[in-house]
């Protein structure tokens, strides 16, 4: 969860504002400048997939042990995963 520190403050643009689709697989990497649409740490470095679009944030879901949880999630804390 921690930048270099010439990134410090620093957020990509791209990333703020990318667009993702329904079903799309995505990991959960916090951006640290950015405080809102942040989910709870445990889920930190997690992957789910996107089930829906609230307001600007989107809600994943993805398997906490054998649990299924939803989590809203802003897109700037959002990577696409890399799949085959």
């Amino acid at each position: 969860m921690k930048k270099p520190r010439v990134m410090k403050g620093k957020i990509s643009i791209r990333n703020y504002l990318q667009e993702l689709k329904l079903r799309d697989k995505v990991y959960l990497g916090m951006e640290p400048a950015i405080q809102r649409g942040q989910y709870n740490l445990r889920f930190y470095g997690s992957y789910g997939e996107v089930t829906g679009l609230k307001g600007e944030c989107y809600e994943i879901t993805l398997k906490h042990g054998n649990a299924k949880r939803k989590v809203i999630v802003h897109p700037v804390h959002l990577r696409r995963a890399n799949t085959p």
